[in-house]
């Protein structure tokens, strides 16, 4: 756990602990050490991470030392759940009392509610309490410059094209990288704190509000909800850094209009905005109302993430996804076809010059290694990485997003395949055939709309939905075409 090297605190909002990281690493690894029925469960297996963002989350990731970790979506629902313990094969989850209910019958659980001073590993068999306390006497020894493991660190299922979720695989050595490229790029001190409000299964927030603070000995405050006028208020309590997507900066920036807050006169040196594209309306107001610049940046999850970034260090280009992040290189090249391709080839075409419109590509030590189970997701020619992104750059090195070429849209910051939704709806009985379509919506990118033909009520489809996707992967207008 390099991350965790540089000695940085991690506390919860609300809550009056404020953990050292390397004491919140200690925890998870006095659980390994002093509960058999875990080990024995994790053998030969992964672990799989369903929590909020919380300290009790690096607790997770140490527990999870030597074995890739799969980082499950709050927002998951059993479904969703079971099928990536079972694609993945994780023996046991790392969780709270609040998603038990969401497990697969008789799954090894270790609750974490009470982490970093106590946990519960629970198995079929049994239920024991471990005293989590003994990690104080735990000496500790990090080297803050390691290069990091080729081995697994976590899986993220994503990219789910043609009908079902991927689960891309990242290393040591990937996300390492990608945590030092976000520290050079967007300069974090011991003297930064972070308020982290994206949900640490999305490697963006592991990433930027996670890996890179700690790395630096800085401090991090921990949201599990996001609530944007409590959000607002934090702004003014010392917050040097805060990374959200579109939908949340539009939700705070109305909440900061209406309580008429002034973050001029504060500690706030950078707002990072990624996840979506980012309307240059919504750069340009929050410029105006708070007096900082919104610094877009751009990435995926099997770049570990992060691409490009408007850094701290230079004028911050509005429009744009910003320069390379350091050490990944970003070409703009013919694009590769969505529409049911065979393979990868070997080889990337020449790149575009400046000024064309093409694929973004990307390649560097942040690169995924590939899929659980491999599977058509996102191609790579050679060391080139194809995101299904379509940009353009400019002379001075910036890349503008342009649209998407792969069978996505985004919603609240989070990826929709319809493929996905597609096939899922169509497994109930009595549907003929689905599809799904975005609604244009600026307050969160986009709803979902659902067309159904078949012999099936919205009640039906709705219930059907909720049962099997995630919280925001639920259709808002669902139109039924009768058979």
């Amino acid at each position: 756990m390099a991350m965790a090297a540089g000695g940085g605190r991690i506390g919860a909002y609300g809550a009056r602990e404020v953990y050292e990281g390397q004491q919140l690493v200690a925890a998870g690894l006095t659980l390994l050490q002093r509960s058999a029925p875990l080990v024995r469960a994790l053998s030969g297996k992964r672990s799989a991470i369903l929590l909020p963002t919380s300290p009790a989350f690096i607790v997770a990731l140490a527990a999870s030392d030597g074995r890739g970790a799969v980082l499950i979506n709050p927002l998951a629902s059993p479904a969703e759940i079971s099928f990536q313990c079972a694609n993945a094969n994780v023996g046991a989850v790392f969780t709270t009392a609040a998603f038990v209910a969401r497990l697969p019958m008789g799954f090894p659980y270790v609750l974490l509610d009470d982490a970093p001073g106590a946990a519960q590993v629970v198995t079929p068999d049994r239920t024991a309490a471990i005293d989590l306390g003994t990690h104080h006497g735990l000496s500790l020894e990090g080297e803050a410059d390691v290069d990091g493991r080729d081995e697994e660190a976590v899986i993220v299922y994503t990219s789910a094209m043609r009908g079902t979720p991927l689960g891309a695989v990242l290393t040591h050595a990937n996300l390492l990288a990608n945590a030092r490229s976000s520290i050079d790029a967007l300069g974090n001190t011991a003297d930064d704190h972070v308020l982290a409000i994206l949900p640490y299964s999305h490697l963006f927030g592991l990433t930027v509000t996670a890996s890179a603070p700690l790395m630096v000995g800085a401090r991090i405050t921990t949201m599990e909800r996001f609530h944007p006028a409590r959000t607002a208020e934090l702004l003014l309590a010392g917050i040097t850094e805060v990374v959200g997507v579109p939908a949340v900066y539009a939700a705070m920036l109305a909440a900061i209009v209406r309580k008429e807050i002034d973050l001029r006169d504060t500690a706030v040196r950078l707002c990072i905005c990624g996840g979506a594209a980012l309307p240059i309306d919504l750069q340009d107001r929050w410029a105006d109302v708070t007096g900082h610049e919104l610094r877009q940046g751009y990435g995926l999850t099997e770049a570990a993430p992060v691409c490009l970034v408007n850094r701290a260090d230079a004028p911050n280009v509005r429009g744009t996804m910003g320069t390379a992040f350091p050490n990944v290189d970003v070409g703009i090249f013919p694009p590769s076809d969505y529409s049911g391709r065979e393979g990868d080839s070997a080889v990337l075409p020449d790149a575009l010059p400046d000024g064309t419109a093409g694929e973004i590509c990307v390649r560097g030590t942040n690169v995924f290694r590939g899929y659980v189970s491999g599977g058509p997701g996102l191609p790579k020619r050679g060391e080139w990485l194809c995101t299904g992104d379509s940009g353009v750059r400019n002379a001075g090195g910036t890349v503008r997003f342009l649209g998407l070429l792969k069978p996505m849209f985004t919603r609240n910051g989070f990826n929709i395949y319809p493929r996905e939704l597609e096939r899922a709806v169509g497994e109930l009985h009595g549907v003929l055939g689905v599809e799904v379509t975005p609604i244009p919506e600026p307050a969160k990118e986009n709803d979902i709309r659902m067309r159904v033909t078949g012999s099936v009520t919205e009640g039906d489809v709705r219930a059907w939905c909720e049962s099997r996707l995630s919280a925001y992967k639920q259709p808002s207008v669902i139109e039924i075409i009768p058979a």
